[in-house]
């Protein structure tokens, strides 16, 4: 009974929207202006979030980073309290490895840009690390060939290199890189291991693009003491300590370290990949804020315009109402049928918005190296958001027929 009565009553209303095509087409404009607005800024939202936590997720979870500069957000940023703070020194990374006892591991990393040549090839601009032998540990490599330095070779500063991906492919194309010397800014350095390609990371920390050199080799190229070699000391916990207790022996030890007084601010920050996800998700939260109060106005819009296209459609067919309920048509019946047309019309915008968002993703995925997919959640979010417009804007409409009474509605011209 109640299916059948469903049943007619979407059928009256899609043929109400045959009938009136034009006038369905301006009515459900708003709404797919206003699906497509929100939807496509939440699948840009989750896109991004995805690939950036995926990028944090990468650092580890487990991982301190000892730099100058702390990782906070925000308009106020006291930047002068930092700015003449010293950048982590490699010397302080053997005290720190003879002192921490909460720590797994401690390496350094240094870096900046250079000019890679061999033989006719060369590339501008390419990121050279210089490591401590510990790194693995921190950051783990998957070589497609090759192998890993020695401690020796790190410490002696051998003039070998591990290559990125498009590295090797950008000098070598499809040679073998093992082996070969290459000349980084002027310096000679043999191939010992080609780095697996991991792909783009929207943090800027893709080894595919890197050379990495063990610190004695690179400090020969670098300034170990300008800010802009970017130097780091990364800190791995042991299993079952958190980071909160290896940030508070390592407070000390670098206190200790650099010889600050007990009432001394610290002159360096501890980072965590926890205060980058913080930072991002507050960020993101404005950005999908700002998706609800655009792609809203749209829908109000089209909600009104919903409306008064569902009171139109009462007027005309005014006399129908009134044979419909003489005949036996119950209040619920009429009711139904008018919300169905109001929920088709809304529904219909909202897909025709879900459809042009995932044009959108498609062609976005060729244009940008980014993974952007138009998520089933924001799918039927789209879905929930029409029908819920259209049973809003149509409810009124829809009981204002249901109320009439039969005799009157038939006499009405």
């Amino acid at each position: 009974m109640i299916f059948s009565l469903f049943k007619e009553s979407f059928l009256f209303a899609w043929q109400s929207l045959r009938v009136n095509k034009l006038r369905s087409f301006l009515s459900l404009i708003g709404i797919t202006i206003g699906i497509f607005a929100i939807i496509l800024v939440f699948t840009i939202v989750d896109s991004l979030e995805n690939n950036i936590k995926g990028s944090i997720q990468s650092l580890g979870n487990n991982v301190v980073y000892v730099q100058k500069w702390p990782w906070t957000f925000g308009p106020d940023y006291p930047w002068w309290k930092y700015i003449n703070r010293p950048t982590p020194q490699y010397y302080e990374l053997d005290e720190m490895q003879k002192r921490c006892k909460t720590t797994q591991a401690i390496a350094y990393r240094m870096g900046a840009r250079k000019t890679l040549k061999y033989k006719s090839s060369s590339i501008s601009n390419a990121v050279v690390a210089g490591i401590s032998h510990e790194f693995y540990k921190i950051k783990n490599f998957d070589l497609t060939s090759g192998r890993y330095f020695t401690k020796a070779e790190v410490d002696a500063g051998y003039r070998i290199c591990l290559v990125g991906a498009e590295i090797a492919k950008g000098l070598f194309g499809n040679q073998d890189p093992l082996g070969k010397q290459i000349k980084i800014a002027g310096n000679n350095a043999t191939i010992i291991g080609v780095l697996k390609k991991e792909g783009e990371s929207l943090l800027g920390i893709s080894f595919d693009y890197q050379v990495i050199t063990p610190f004695n080799f690179a400090r020969i190229m670098m300034d170990t003491r300008s800010e802009n070699a970017d130097p780091i000391i990364y800190c791995k916990a042991k299993e079952n300590i958190s980071n909160s207790e290896m940030m508070d022996e390592l407070t000390g030890v670098l206190r200790g370290i650099r010889r600050l007084k007990p009432g001394a601010d610290v002159n360096f920050a501890l980072n965590e990949t926890s205060l980058l996800s913080k930072g991002f998700d507050d960020l993101f939260e404005i950005i999908g804020l700002a998706g609800w109060i655009i792609g809203g106005f749209s829908i109000l819009v089209g909600g009104f315009g919903i409306a008064n296209i569902m009171f139109v459609s009462v007027r005309e067919r005014t006399n129908l109402i009134g044979i419909q309920k003489s005949l036996g048509a119950k209040n619920l019946f009429i009711l139904i049928q008018f919300l169905s047309e109001s929920v088709l019309l809304s529904l219909f915008g909202g897909l025709i918005g879900l459809l042009l968002t995932f044009l959108i993703t498609f062609v976005g995925k060729s244009a940008v190296d980014l993974e952007i997919t138009l998520s089933a959640a924001n799918f039927i979010l789209g879905v929930t958001i029409s029908v819920l417009i259209g049973i809003i804007s149509g409810f009124v409409p829809a009981y204002s027929a249901s109320q009439m009474d039969p005799v009157e509605a038939i006499r009405t011209n």
